[in-house]
């Protein structure tokens, strides 16, 4: 071997060996963020906005998707499963959740929540055990719900990883103060109106309209699939000539064929309300955030009631 091949071996190895003694003395591993997933919109915009850059927040939900109707794959679950925690909205919205059993932590946030039957009757959290096929589970429309929903993600995330405890808190005040601002808002908006009724396709709006004194009446019951029948329409055609009403409303999630055949027969305008559950691929990369869609919903609700 020559005196350049040796010098040549020799240089390697010295490279080698700064690569396995030195650097790990001088550069950090990088840190794996622990994993929160979320089944709804609004479930995962308290948890991001809780979390910060302290967690990777994720929602099962792809943005664009019917919240009633999906099913996560196989491929899916198993992310889900081992996520540090899940949080998902219940009241029988996700029936795929039943009998899956859960890796770490899993939170049915609604029952820590008001829930109301579809009839406007109310059930305590405590009460809804074994009730949820009997219960409206559009319940993050009632902002009281959100803010009791927020307290409970800020506690969850507080005891999985309490090295964060004082930024959950400062995020959950905040984030509580955003949601008593909106609710000031819609009181003071919607306290005035000459109409008293909102006509949508699909029943999501009855949380907030118990909350702001005012009625719903829907095409379809609580999902978004059902058939309207034309009893039903006929009925809601009436009531719009009768209490000339301007706009009836449709979701993005939810066929408007039977919604807009009313609005065609009564000449009357065809707006969508987003109820929440899940948004668009296109709000998602506008970025618009709960408070973001509320807000447009509020202006929409209170221009159909003819509010002062």
């Amino acid at each position: 071997m020559n005196l350049k091949n040796k010098i040549l071996i020799t240089a390697v190895a010295v490279f080698v060996s700064l690569i396995i003694f030195i650097t790990p003395l001088n550069a950090k591993e990088p840190t794996q963020k622990p994993t929160v997933v979320a089944s709804t919109f609004s479930l995962y915009d308290i948890s991001k906005n809780i979390a910060g850059e302290s967690a990777e927040v994720f929602m099962i939900l792809p943005f664009g998707v019917d919240v009633h109707s999906y099913e996560p794959s196989p491929k899916e679950m198993i992310k889900i499963s081992k996520s540090d925690l899940v949080l998902y909205s219940g009241a029988g919205l996700e029936p795929w959740i039943g009998g899956f059993k859960f890796k770490n932590r899993a939170v049915d946030i609604s029952r820590y929540v008001e829930l109301k039957k579809p009839n406007g009757e109310h059930e305590h959290h405590g009460d809804a055990k074994h009730k949820h096929n009997s219960v409206d589970p559009h319940y993050w429309q009632d902002l009281q719900n959100m803010i009791k929903a927020t307290e409970r993600i800020a506690e969850e995330l507080a005891q999985l990883f309490p090295q964060n405890k004082s930024l959950y808190i400062k995020n959950r005040d905040n984030y509580i103060n955003m949601l008593k601002n909106l609710d000031a808002d819609y009181k003071k908006k919607l306290s005035v109106c000459k109409l008293d009724t909102i006509i949508v396709n699909h029943d999501a709006f009855s949380y907030l309209a118990n909350r702001y004194g005012f009625h719903v009446e829907a095409l379809s019951g609580l999902s978004p699939e059902a058939e309207p029948s034309p009893k039903n329409m006929i009925k809601l055609i009436a009531h719009v000539k009768e209490h000339k009403v301007g706009t009836v409303f449709f979701e993005s999630f939810a066929s408007d064929k039977a919604i807009k055949s009313i609005a065609k027969e009564a000449n009357v305008k065809v707006d969508v309300l987003q109820p929440l559950g899940n948004i668009t691929a296109d709000e998602a990369k506008s970025g618009l955030s709960y408070e973001d869609i509320m807000r447009a919903n509020l202006q929409k609700i209170s221009q159909a009631l003819e509010c002062k």
